[in-house]
């Protein structure tokens, strides 16, 4: 109880500020945190820098500055999401691809989901149960109580349920028989022991195979969806075609070959809105040699 109390005031206080106000606030702390915060602008940069050589080191410092203007404008929005109703939902997001959606549900197999740590992409749990179905959310919780908790409620408002990362693959499975949609984050780094080496902008990083073994396993489609900021400062919620899968008798090439084509589409939509995406995090940590 006194969570939700807790969770209930701090969305009430920072709602209470206006959106264009808040938005200028977190622009101003994020613009300051990037002067003072070292280590996580030296991450920013040492990354984009790696996925883009071909850029001046001017072109990769504004790139790695838009970052944190775009998390600014999307933490500052994040107290607008309880209030996202049906009949506002047209003022923050266009969609685009949800026959791709229709089609994979007349499949009675389910659907898993790519998504990135890219663009809005807590937006996308209010908007999507708002026009089209909830979905079941794969996640690890957040380091701070405080955080998860405020995370945790905004997601599952419109219908979600969360799903803890760790030892759910009989769940995700059995929730795919049902028909369900998973939405599963692909993007981050793994232990050697958790994942694979694949190729994301000309480097290897490790990443999990957790996507490749459920899509293996359950025959469900795999759609990736995002959700850019666009240049009027609403959202598109788009999604593309199935991504093919490969299955043959070798289980661990499967694997291997699927999970890079699933780290394929996030790399080929960072590539298109280099500021959307979670540079500040250490994508490349783990090496092939440790």
């Amino acid at each position: 109880m006194e969570k939700k109390w807790t969770t209930t005031l701090i969305i009430v206080l920072f709602h209470w500020i206006p959106l264009g106000i808040r938005k200028g606030l977190f622009k101003l702390f994020f613009r300051l945190f990037y002067r003072v915060a070292a280590k996580q602008r030296l991450i920013a940069l040492q990354n984009i820098k790696g996925a883009f050589p071909e850029k001046s080191m001017e072109e990769v410092d504004d790139i790695a500055k838009g970052v944190f203007r775009h998390f600014a404008i999307v933490a500052a929005e994040f107290f607008e999401l309880p209030y996202i109703t049906k009949e506002n939902l047209h003022e923050w997001v266009e969609f685009e691809g949800l026959e791709y959606v229709e089609a994979t549900l007349r499949q009675g197999k389910g659907m898993l989901s790519i998504v990135g740590h890219f663009g809005n992409w807590e937006l996308m749990t209010v908007a999507f149960p708002l026009e089209a179905y909830p979905i079941h959310i794969v996640y690890r919780p957040l380091d701070s109580p405080v955080l998860d908790n405020l995370a945790g409620w905004v997601r599952t408002k419109g219908g979600n349920t969360l799903i803890p990362k760790g030892g759910s693959g009989k769940k995700i499975i059995r929730l795919l028989k049902e028909n369900k949609i998973m939405g599963i984050l692909s993007d981050q780094n793994v232990a050697k022991s958790e994942g694979v080496f694949v190729d994301f902008f000309g480097r290897p990083a490790c990443t999990s195979v957790g996507l490749a073994v459920l899509a293996l396993q359950s025959g469900a489609p795999v759609i990736p969806s995002f959700m850019p900021r666009m240049p009027d400062g609403r959202y598109k919620l788009f999604f593309l075609p199935p991504v093919e899968i490969t299955r043959t008798d070798d289980y661990e090439s499967d694997l291997r070959v699927n999970t890079q084509r699933f780290t394929k589409v996030v790399e080929d939509i960072v590539r298109k809105y280099p500021d959307q995406w979670f540079w500040i995090h250490q994508r490349w940590k783990t090496k092939p040699w440790q």
